[in-house]
């Protein structure tokens, strides 16, 4: 089969989109399946500031909102063009976003859409649009349009698929993302990667691979280690990502005197994030619900448990699908950073119950969440999408 993976966004990027495409790229090529990927970093760079990005920057200036949804329109209209220069080529579109599915829609190709997560409610939560405006109405409508016209959706947890059908009736199937289990078999030396990273060898370390936003929660771990850190000095907490945060968390850092605990690695090479989470004692997932938005069965989290590290995240969306509290992880309540606190030091204590966890986790992992198991799924639903589109009652 020859499968087209679409997306308005750059590719590849930093977060777990691009990290899902090419996992997902990659499985579906050891199945015997060619497969290309297009998006806006396709678009020659004149076209993109002249087009999308310039006019959509001043529009902002002007009504707040209004220029985040022009952009993504004609990010939407760049994409479709490409698309119908290759149509030809290939068998099917897996679109990665709403828009991306939009621009699949106007050819002639099947599409199978996969939502990542809630386009309108995610704009409001990074603050990129206001709530209750007509914006915020024109995207939700657009999202409806997008998840009706796909011969096929795909969400990666039930509660987006059930927010389909809350929102405009639609069917979706659920595929919980995945990863290359095959990274997270090597070993490297933890003293080299922290050397590498200019962090304390002897530091008990509890890591954070988040981008910097607000429903990721990543406030919550700096909140708690101010509590941690009066039993066990050792602790350091590292940020591996970027974001609008970024500038409040280290000011909270200063204002607490963290400073000689905390490290923000800014952005990481997902190669080196393999080493980040085998070198560190515990990843923390502390995504939060925010503005109607709660994280998916998170790639952070996956690869975390894969990787052989023990697992705390928070008891929201997906992460509570994936994670069985006290079996292959722990779950903690939304922003409740006292339990993190807890959680945290328990571990530190009880290295034994760490290890089990981890142990577990890999193990689940492994047997539910590679990247071989989810390309065949994949390509059962492309199938059908094939079908469908060949109706006459689709066409």
């Amino acid at each position: 089969m020859k499968i087209l993976i679409t997306t308005i966004f750059d590719f590849p990027h930093e977060g777990g989109l691009s990290t899902h495409i090419t996992t997902l790229k990659k499985g579906l090529e050891e199945d015997g399946h060619s497969v290309d990927v297009l998006s806006f970093s396709d678009v020659p760079n004149w076209k993109r500031k002249l087009l999308a990005q310039g006019p959509g920057f001043i529009i902002n200036k002007v009504k707040h909102g209004k220029g985040q949804l022009y952009n993504d329109l004609q990010r939407k209209k760049l994409l479709a063009s490409m698309i119908q220069e290759r149509a030809e080529a290939y068998d099917v579109i897996n679109s990665q976003d709403i828009f991306a599915t939009h621009a699949a829609l106007e050819s002639p190709l099947p599409v199978t859409a996969t939502i990542h997560g809630y386009y309108t409610y995610e704009a409001i939560s990074r603050g990129a649009v206001n709530p209750k405006t007509c914006e915020a109405e024109e995207m939700m409508g657009l999202e409806c349009q997008a998840y009706s016209g796909a011969q096929m959706n795909i969400t990666v947890d039930k509660r987006i698929c059930d927010y389909l059908k809350e929102t405009s009736g639609t069917q979706a199937h659920i595929i919980r993302n995945f990863i290359d289990t095959e990274q997270f078999n090597k070993f490297p030396q933890s003293g080299q990667t922290r050397q590498k990273h200019a962090l304390p060898e002897d530091g008990y370390m509890l890591f954070v691979p988040r981008r910097l936003t607000e429903k990721n929660g990543v406030m919550y771990p700096l909140l708690a280690l101010r509590e941690i850190i009066t039993t066990h000095p050792e602790v350091i907490l590292v940020y591996a990502g970027t974001g609008e945060q970024l500038g409040t968390l280290k000011n909270k850092t200063k204002e607490l005197k963290l400073e000689d605990n905390v490290y923000f690695l800014g952005s990481v090479a997902h190669e080196d994030m393999v080493e980040l989470y085998q070198s560190s004692q515990i990843v923390l997932i502390p995504s939060v619900h925010s503005h109607g938005v709660e994280e998916a069965t998170s790639i952070s989290a996956i690869e975390a448990m894969g990787s052989g590290t023990p697992v705390i995240a928070g008891k929201i969306g997906g992460l509570k699908e994936l994670i069985t509290h006290e079996t292959d992880g722990l779950l903690f309540s939304d922003r409740d950073t006292s339990e993190l606190a807890r959680q945290i030091t328990y571990l530190i204590e009880n290295p034994e119950i760490a290890n089990a966890l981890a142990r577990h986790a890999k193990q689940k992992v492994t047997t539910y969440f590679s990247h071989t198991t989810a390309s065949k799924k994949f390509i059962q639903l492309y199938t059908q999408a094939i079908e469908k589109k060949s109706l006459p009652s689709s066409s």
